[in-house]
């Protein structure tokens, strides 16, 4: 069987460094993997560096195709990405989360009638301001085969009216989590370099549209951010995209007092991630990185799709409001940890496989 895997986004090299173990693990020689790179994050520390310390194969296709508003990005990746799919002639297109790069892959997969297997399928935020949940919803629709993460995803499809072909196979990126936590405590001099101590600062990243293009909502967390740092340090890896609105906002002095720096390896992100007091987000995966390794979390929006971490107390969701986001922050809130497993047992990349391999064996009979 031959998979054609698509990614684009810092959040996607994560997911699919799982799946791909597996494939080059316990499923080698069943299973051949073809990785297509979008190129939407191209910067190294947000691309390359992930490759090397996830140990994710070189991608077989660079697309280089980034920037520029949703639609011609998207549609540049749709006739890019329809190429190299003629030329591969997939078995399986695997699409991960809800970036223009998974829209792009579901839309060129489904019109050249190659079946889509979508990883965290099923995630909603109810919001459709966001492209994200654009994005999910459209390959949602589009694939042949839904790989939820959590037991909620698999109810919002089923309100959907979508329930064939649904699994509920865990979080890949939990799979990824228990794998890299030791090796970034033993491998990152990341807060040796920064000079902080463990449990003595707070993680910030802030990239949404929402929080960045709107100059209100960004001033409000700036304001935020500066106030938390008057207590400790607040560390803001800042990604290129929030550093440019920051200064066409005229809100580029506001970093003044924060310890900024560049969209940082993977392995020194989790080493932070691990040792913060508190992480201040409006990422999607870090808020599940901060519930895996057990850190409160703040999250500055105004909905969440992973509602496991809220229901479990590790995760408050506050919008960008700078009075809230200091008085959560402020809290130290360690709820009882329950046991629970939302996201899995950590083998959710081999189940995916397993299914893929099972649907094609069915398709073949």
């Amino acid at each position: 069987m031959k998979i054609a895997t698509i990614v684009g986004a810092r959040p996607q090299f994560i997911k699919a460094a799982g799946v791909s173990r597996a494939i080059r693990g316990e499923y080698s020689g069943r299973v051949t993997e073809v990785l297509i790179h979008t190129g939407q994050h191209y910067d190294d520390n947000m691309s390359k560096v992930f490759f090397d310390e996830l140990d994710i194969p070189e991608p077989d296709h660079q697309l280089e195709i980034s920037g520029g508003l949703h639609g011609a990005m998207t549609g540049q990746m749709l006739a890019a990405i329809e190429l190299t799919l003629l030329a591969e002639k997939p078995d399986w297109v695997l699409i991960y989360g809800d970036t223009n790069s998974t829209l792009a892959g579901a839309l060129a997969a489904a019109k050249l009638h190659i079946p889509v297997a979508h990883v965290e399928a099923g995630l909603r935020s109810f919001n459709m301001r966001m492209p994200e949940e654009i994005n999910r919803i459209v390959a949602d629709r589009l694939s042949s085969l839904l790989l939820c993460p959590t037991a909620s995803a698999v109810e919002n499809l089923a309100a959907e009216g979508i329930v064939k072909s649904v699994y509920n196979v865990g979080d890949v990126m939990y799979d990824v989590a228990l794998a890299s936590g030791q090796r970034a405590r033993d491998r990152s001099q990341i807060l040796k370099r920064l000079g902080l101590d463990a449990g003595r600062f707070i993680l910030a990243t802030c990239h949404r549209a929402e929080n960045t293009d709107d100059r209100e909502r960004l001033a409000q967390i700036m304001t935020a951010l500066a106030e938390l740092a008057r207590d400790m340090p607040v560390v803001l890896p800042l990604h290129p995209r929030t550093r440019r609105l920051l200064a066409q906002h005229d809100l580029a002095g506001r970093l003044e007092g924060l310890t900024v720096v560049d969209p940082l390896p993977f392995l020194d992100m989790v080493a932070l991630e691990q040792s913060a007091r508190t992480i201040v987000t409006d990422s999607g995966g870090v808020q599940k990185e901060a519930y895996f390794y057990r850190v409160p979390c703040v999250t500055m929006r105004d909905e969440t799709e992973w509602v496991e971490t809220v229901a479990l107390g590790w995760n408050k969701v506050v919008g960008p409001h700078s009075d809230a986001i200091v008085a959560a922050a402020r809290d130290s809130f360690v709820p009882e940890d329950t046991g629970a497993t939302p996201y899995g047992n950590g083998q959710a990349s081999a189940a995916i496989v397993a299914l893929l391999l099972a649907q094609g064996e069915g398709a073949a009979s």
